[in-house]
């Protein structure tokens, strides 16, 4: 039988690919955001520099699919618990601290993550960027999700922004150090405290008469 050479092509091109994304997650766990270079990253994945430019277009590009393909950031699915339609049915508070949460757990199992929000916070950049666009998407997905949500009474999306932004900070902090303000932000305890802490206040923002 014909080798069939366009699916063996279109596969090892796949298995390029992702051999590349992987390759800069490695790189950047182990050495740093800014050791993320287009020869790094080659020779990371074992393969030449040239199949960055031939399948991405450049390092930018490559880093757009990191973002987008890498698991670099908690999707809308993983955010809501596995199922989506089951989480639109939830009440305002629920779905609020139910997200909360899984973001949480979902950016403390990301090192790689925490290792390029950290980064941002000293240097921006054309890479960093890119990320940037990717989790503004995620905002926007985020923001549709929650489309159903009451009009009138708390700026839940506003709540959201701001809880996102802290659990962020906390989590890049929890690399470090072990307790911030108190919470012991370096355990599995101490994040269920804070899990807690936005329960209460997802009550005051969604009262049950909003439920």
């Amino acid at each position: 039988m014909a080798r069939n050479t366009s699916s063996t092509r279109t596969r090892d091109k796949d298995a390029t690919r992702k051999d590349l994304i992987a390759a800069v997650g490695r790189i950047i766990a182990r050495d740093g955001f800014q050791k993320a270079g287009v020869n790094a990253v080659a020779r990371e994945a074992g393969v030449d520099k040239v199949l960055i430019y031939r399948y991405f277009g450049d390092l930018e590009g490559l880093m757009d699919a990191y973002g987008r393909e890498g698991d670099f950031w908690p999707t809308m699915q993983e955010l809501a618990g596995g199922d989506i339609d089951a989480f639109r049915q939830l009440p305002p508070r629920q779905r609020m601290t139910t997200m909360m949460a899984n973001l949480a757990e979902g950016l403390r199992k990301r090192p790689v993550t925490l290792e390029i929000l950290a980064w941002e916070t000293m240097e921006r950049n054309a890479l960093t960027a890119r990320l940037e666009e990717v989790r503004e998407q995620w905002s926007e997905d985020i923001r549709e999700a929650f489309s159903d949500m009451p009009r009138d009474g708390a700026d839940w999306f506003g709540i959201g922004v701001v809880l996102t932004a802290g659990l962020q900070y906390l989590a890049i902090r929890s690399r470090k150090i072990r307790l911030y303000g108190g919470l012991d932000i370096g355990s599995d305890e101490g994040w269920r405290e804070i899990t807690a802490i936005i329960g209460g206040l997802a009550d005051h923002a969604f009262p049950p008469q909003t439920d």
